[in-house]
């Protein structure tokens, strides 16, 4: 269960990084909306990155945690800020999915 805590918390950091990503965008109310967005991911992320850590190993679980979020925020930022895609990012984020899967396997 906690993993699936983790996992959901990951994705809320991805949440508030895409926010952030967005309100650079925008001014004025929708800057605003952005940033409310930002706190509120941000707050459930970090919520749930402590409950995990109840029963997980504080090292793994934070290992996870951010690279799930730096995982999604690449493909975020490809997909929605259009990043460019070449072999050597594409190359180091499989290797990333690799160590997350990795740290997932060898903790308890």
């Amino acid at each position: 269960m906690n993993w699936l805590l983790l996992v959901i918390a990951g994705l809320f950091e991805v949440g508030f990084a895409t926010c952030l990503g967005k309100a650079k965008e925008t001014t004025g109310n929708t800057a605003l909306f952005w940033m409310m967005g930002f706190f509120i991911c941000l707050s459930i992320s970090m919520t749930l990155l402590y409950k995990a850590t109840q029963t997980l190993p504080i090292g793994t679980a934070y290992a996870v945690w951010t690279g799930i979020g730096a995982m999604g925020t690449v493909i975020v930022g490809i997909f929605l800020f259009k990043e460019p895609i070449h072999f050597w990012r594409l190359f180091f984020l499989f290797t990333l999915i690799v160590s997350i899967v990795g740290l997932k396997f060898v903790s308890n």
